[in-house]
C-alpha cells in the first residue's frame, strides 16, 4: 500500500486481517519508525492496532518486491509524485489499484490516465480503480460496506476481491473504468454543496433535489467523457454521492457546511488534518465539462464559492432562479 493515509492505512489493515502479507510504504524513514513504534497510526487511525502481517516500510524496493497487488492511496495532487516515486519497482505483472478520488490537474486527468503515463511499460488491464460508498471510520470498524473495483481486465478485479473482499466488506466489479472513477470524483463536489445547504439550514427537500440534480450533472459529463449511464446509478455513482453527503465523518461535506456558516474556505482548510479532495475536484470538473461542453451550474456554482468570494448565501437564489427547463 502506497501512502500511509488514513484510507491507504485502512484497507491495508483489512488486507493484514485477512491473512495476507501486507506492506505499507511511508513517506520517510522517521514515518515508518514512528508507525512501526506505535503499532498503530494515532493520528489517523487511533486504538486500531497494526495486525501481524503488517510491516512499515520507506524504501520502495523493499516495500514493493514481490507484490501482485498494489494499492495507490495518496491525495490527487501527489498522486503523480507518488506513482513516480516507486515506477522503478513496479513489477510487470502487477496490478496497480488507485482508490483516490479526484484528478490530476493540469488537464484533469484519472488517477488510472496517470497511471498509464507514469508506468508505461504495464499493460492496460493491470490498472484499476476502487470506489464506492466507503468511509474509513466505518470499514476500519467492520460495518457492512459494499463498494466497487473497475479495470478493463476481469482477472485484475477477481485480484482485488481476492484479496480486500470480506464477509463485511463486499467488493462488486465493473469494466467501466471512466465511470467508477468519475462517479467517485465528482460526488465530492455534491457534497460540498450538500455541505452548504446543510450549513445555511436550506431543508431537507432542498437537499434532496440539490443531490439530485448533481446526480445528473455527474452523469451529464460521466456520459459525455464516455462512461455508461448505469455506473452513476450504482455504488461508484447514486451510492457515493449518498454516503459522502450525509455522513458526518464526510470531509467534503463538513467544509461545505462550515461554508454555509460564512466561514472563509482558507480558515476551515488550515484547521484540517487531511484533504477535502472536492476543492482540487471543482476545478478539474470545470476544465473538463469546458473541454466536452457539458453544463455543470452546481460545479460552477461551488467553483464561484471556493475560488471568486461568493457568499455561500446567495447559492440558493442562483440556482433556484435559473430559467425554466425541463428535468430530462
Amino acid at each position: 500500500v502506497v501512502g500511509a493515509t488514513t484510507w491507504g492505512t485502512t484497507l491495508g489493515i483489512i488486507a493484514a486481517r485477512l491473512g495476507h502479507a501486507v506492506r505499507l510504504l511511508c513517506r520517510t524513514a522517521e514515518e515508518a519508525d514512528g508507525l512501526r513504534r506505535d503499532g498503530e497510526h494515532m493520528r489517523r487511525l487511533p486504538g486500531y492496532r497494526f495486525p501481524p502481517g503488517l510491516t512499515l516500510e520507506h524504501d520502495p524496493a523493499r516495500g514493493l518486491d514481490g507484490a501482485a497487488l498494489i494499492i495507490v492511496a495518496s491525495p490527487s495532487d501527489r498522486f503523480r509524485q507518488n506513482v513516480q516515486r516507486i515506477a522503478g519497482s513496479v513489477a510487470g505483472d502487477a496490478v496497480v489499484l488507485s482508490v483516490t478520488k479526484g484528478f490530476d490537474r493540469p488537464g484533469s486527468l484519472r488517477m488510472t490516465e496517470v497511471m498509464a503515463q507514469e508506468l508505461p511499460g504495464l499493460d492496460a488491464g493491470l490498472f484499476a480503480a476502487l470506489s464506492g460508498p466507503s468511509l474509513a471510520d466505518e470499514v476500519i470498524a467492520e460495518k457492512p460496506v459494499s463498494i466497487v473495483a473497475a479495470s478493463e481486465s476481469d482477472a485484475s478485479c477477481r485480484l482485488v476481491q481476492d484479496t480486500l473482499m470480506s464477509p463485511m466488506f463486499r467488493i462488486y466489479t465493473s469494466d467501466d473504468v471512466v465511470g467508477v472513477e468519475l462517479g467517485g470524483a465528482l460526488k465530492n463536489i455534491v457534497a460540498l454543496a450538500g455541505g452548504i445547504a446543510d450549513g445555511l439550514d436550506a431543508g431537507d427537500s432542498a437537499k434532496a433535489a440539490l443531490v439530485t440534480r448533481g446526480l445528473a450533472e455527474i452523469s451529464r459529463l460521466g456520459i459525455a467523457a464516455g462512461a455508461r449511464p448505469l455506473t452513476f446509478a450504482g455504488l461508484a455513482g447514486l451510492g457515493d454521492v449518498m454516503a459522502t453527503c450525509a455522513s458526518p465523518y464526510s470531509r467534503n461535506r463538513r467544509v461545505g457546511e462550515e461554508l454555509g456558516k460564512g466561514r472563509r474556505l482558507e480558515d476551515i482548510l488550515a484547521g484540517m488534518d487531511a484533504v477535502a479532495e472536492g476543492v482540487n475536484t471543482t476545478l478539474g470538473a470545470l476544465e473538463l465539462s469546458e473541454r466536452l461542453n457539458v453544463d455543470m451550474p452546481i460545479t460552477r456554482l461551488m467553483a464561484r464559492v471556493l475560488f471568486e468570494g461568493l457568499p455561500a448565501s446567495d447559492c440558493i437564489p442562483a440556482l433556484m432562479e435559473r430559467p425554466p427547463r425541463p428535468e430530462w
